[in-house]
């Protein structure tokens, strides 16, 4: 079993995993693996079969954003598309 990074770590850190995330946002692990299928989070991978690594504070403020365009009633594929149009503008 392999041992959790503490907090202070995690918020020191450039690159954080999913598992991370999850306690940084409160987030569930299911929802945030649904978020990167689709394309919504940013990662970086090595190798096919490795830990996905996220940039920590990029990252949190994308799911903060997301959290709030659900909050407000936009569906799946609404985001998708604000997203989207987000990323070819900055």
């Amino acid at each position: 079993m392999s041992r959790q990074r503490s907090m202070d770590a995690i918020l020191s850190s450039e690159y954080v995993t999913i598992g991370e995330l999850v306690r940084l946002t409160g987030t569930r692990y299911s929802t945030l693996k649904f978020y990167t299928e689709e394309g919504f989070l940013p990662y970086y991978q090595e190798e096919q079969g490795l830990t996905r690594r996220y940039p920590r504070k990029e990252t949190v403020e994308r799911i903060e954003y997301i959290k709030s365009l659900r909050e407000d009633g936009k569906t799946i594929p609404q985001i998708k598309e604000i997203l989207h149009e987000k990323d070819n503008h900055s």
